[in-house]
């Protein structure tokens, strides 16, 4: 048996608000690695690196984040600002990557370049998933 904290948590997220949660704390902690511990090879992120600096990304990413994790606790429709923002941050990453592996600069950029884009997509098809109808409760037996 589930514990209360549990099921009120449950009914309040729903799948979508839970989707949003632990993506957003996610998203979160790739901007805050990105801005206390900057990755030591960069050589996939010359791209975006020419024109905003790492620290700036690193807030991005936990902005994105943020507006997920808000909108967890939104119902189905008010969250689509977190369904947009989630991978919006996410396709600079996939280009750039997918340009170094491309240039022969990074040559494991398509492998990231894919990873980054899959969870993309994935985000992508969550948002077009609607929140499952909650079960009507049970009236109790009455005698007759």
């Amino acid at each position: 048996m589930r514990c209360r904290a549990a099921r009120r948590a449950s009914v309040l997220l729903g799948r979508r608000g839970a989707f949003l949660l632990a993506f957003g704390t996610v998203w979160g902690l790739i901007g805050y690695g990105q801005i206390s511990a900057p990755p030591t090879d960069q050589r996939g992120l010359h791209l975006l690196l020419d024109r905003v600096p790492l620290e700036v990304w690193g807030w991005l990413w936990i902005t994105a984040g943020v507006v997920a994790i808000v909108s967890a606790f939104l119902p189905q429709g008010s969250d689509r600002f977190a369904f947009l923002a989630l991978p919006l941050i996410v396709m600079p990453w996939v280009i750039s990557y997918l340009v170094a592996w491309w240039q022969g600069a990074f040559p494991r950029g398509w492998i990231v370049s894919a990873l980054y884009g899959g969870l993309a997509i994935g985000i992508l098809v969550v948002a077009g998933w609607g929140e499952p109808p909650r079960p009507k409760r049970e009236e109790p037996p009455y005698d007759s």
